[in-house]
Parts: structure tokens; C-alpha cells; sequence
């Protein structure tokens, strides 16, 4: 069974504190869903925000990048680094310009890089590829020994997280529910397009299940 998140006075919501969401179910949703994470790190006093696909095992996310990149070599060092996801579920119009909004689902997660090898470090790029693409890794040639040299896998812990979700119409002052201007929630949602083929695609070669299923 999960276990939900508890809040550090990091991680503890200042702004709308109403709006945590403390089940670690959740949480799992969101980054489930998310094929972007940005990743905040300091690396010789300036700061930088990398945006990079995740994937997530258990309560361990995970993040891949080339031996040389920066963003690797700085967390692999032990960096503290910032992992943000967001979902945007909709643009909240309101009767006042004030009142305008939108509904969302974000994510914060603080801690520090960790590099895995071996059996570890094959299930996380395992995941990674099947994040895109569910069925992919045993579709597709697996890393060879000189690929796996050139990449490194990080995984960061869900120790310290926090949830914020807002939901729902808007929220006018009472005395604006009288405007004649319309007010309410457009919502927002990724939706994939057709597969294209590569062109030098073997003839007769089938999308596989798991993109048909994106397209869907």
C-alpha cells in the first residue's frame, strides 16, 4: 500500500495550502502521465532548468541523459537538485480579470541525483522506452555495450514531494455573479496525432499496438 506524502517545511504549500494533495497515489498519477520533467540545478552559481523525459519505478523517478551532459555530470556529483511536472487541465474564465485562472496539477520534488549501473540502470532505460511507447523495449534492438558507455541514468527519490491540484469553476467576488460575460473552464488535454512512417520503413511493417494506442 502507498504511503501518502508528508510535507517538510520545504515542501509544505504556503500559497493556497488547501490545494495539497497528500495521497502518494496521486502523485504517481501525475508523473505516470507526464512525458516532461524540468530539473533545476546549480552548477558554478548559475542556475539552470533542463527539460528531460522520466519515467517512474516504485518511488524512484528516473532521468537519462549523454555521459557528458552537464545536467548529468552536475547531479551525478551530488548536486541538490529541483524536479518540477506539470499537467494542464484547463483555462478558468472569470467574471473579473483578477479571478482568471487555470486548472492544474503540479508536482515539486527535491532531492539529489543518484547514478545506477547494471540490472537497475537496464530497467530504467527499459522504462524510459516504454514510457513512450508501451511494448516498445521488446520490439526494438536492445543498447549495445558502446551505448550504454555513452549513457547514464540518474534516479531521484519521492521522499520529499509535494502535490498541488486546482480543479473547478471560478471563483468570482459574490458580486460579480451578475456580469453579463461569460465565465467557465476550457479544458485542455494532449491528444496524439497519426503515426508518421519513417521513410525507409521495411513495406508492409504494422504501427506497433502500443503508438496505435497514443493515437487513440
Amino acid at each position: 500500500m502507498s504511503t501518502p506524502l508528508s510535507s517538510t517545511p520545504r515542501t509544505t504549500l504556503r500559497r493556497l495550502p488547501q490545494r495539497a494533495v497528500g495521497e502518494r497515489t496521486e502523485l504517481h498519477a501525475l508523473l505516470d502521465e507526464a512525458l516532461v520533467v524540468h530539473v533545476g540545478f546549480v552548477d558554478q552559481g548559475q542556475p539552470f532548468v533542463i527539460p528531460t523525459l522520466l519515467a517512474r519505478r516504485g518511488e524512484q523517478v528516473y532521468l537519462h541523459g549523454s555521459a557528458r551532459s552537464r545536467l548529468i555530470e552536475v547531479l551525478a556529483g551530488g548536486a541538490p537538485c529541483c524536479l518540477t511536472v506539470t499537467a494542464l487541465d484547463g483555462l478558468v474564465l472569470a467574471r473579473s480579470a483578477f479571478h482568471h485562472s487555470v486548472n492544474y496539477r503540479s508536482a515539486v520534488i527535491l532531492g539529489r541525483g543518484r547514478e545506477v549501473e547494471g540490472q537497475e540502470k537496464l530497467a530504467a532505460l527499459e522504462a524510459l522506452v516504454e514510457r513512450v511507447s508501451a511494448g516498445r523495449w521488446a520490439e526494438v534492438r536492445p543498447p549495445n555495450p558502446t551505448e550504454l558507455l555513452a549513457t547514464r541514468v540518474l534516479a531521484v527519490s519521492l521522499d520529499e514531494a509535494s502535490l498541488k491540484v486546482r480543479s473547478g469553476p471560478a471563483k468570482d467576488d459574490e458580486e460579480d455573479y451578475e456580469l453579463a460575460c461569460w465565465a467557465g473552464v476550457l479544458p485542455l488535454r494532449t491528444a496524439a496525432g497519426e503515426p508518421q512512417p519513417d521513410e525507409r520503413l521495411r513495406p508492409g511493417t504494422r504501427v506497433p499496438p502500443g503508438l496505435a494506442a497514443w493515437a487513440r
